[in-house]
């Protein structure tokens, strides 16, 4: 058995959408060595990342909706950055105002912005380089 090595963590408040990236994500993720991690609660998000980088397991990326209770998208992709600046953000919203999303890139805090509706394929295309930097 290969040890857990990596996690990806996804935050979104509709379990449908969380469902749907996870089968999309199972394509390119390879689940011997990576914890594919998925929270409707942002704050319930945030302490697992915690844990994830207490144990020493390395986060490739994670995926961020913009409209969720408890805290915007904005807000934990700001909180994540301030604990843990190398993370790679991607924000995943159809939702999203324009100007966090200009503020969170011109600030080299948020990796990468994909709208809902998304194309697989897209969403893909964007996460395989993160994916690569890590292999």
């Amino acid at each position: 058995m290969t040890e857990i090595r990596y996690a990806v963590v996804c935050v979104d408040d509709d379990p449908l959408i969380l469902q749907v990236l996870s089968f999309q994500l199972e394509k390119i993720i390879d689940k011997k060595c990576t914890l594919l991690e998925y929270f409707t609660d942002p704050l319930d998000a945030l302490a697992n990342i915690d844990d994830l980088v207490a144990e020493k397991i390395d986060i490739i990326f994670i995926i961020v909706d913009y409209q969720m209770p408890n805290m915007n998208g904005a807000q934990l992709i700001r909180a994540i950055k301030q604990k843990y600046p190398d993370l790679a953000c991607v924000m995943l919203s159809g939702q999203a105002n324009a100007i966090q999303v200009s503020e969170l890139e011109n600030e080299k805090l948020l990796t990468n912005f994909v709208s809902k509706p998304w194309d697989e394929a897209e969403l893909m295309n964007t996460l395989r380089p993160i994916l690569d930097q890590h292999k």
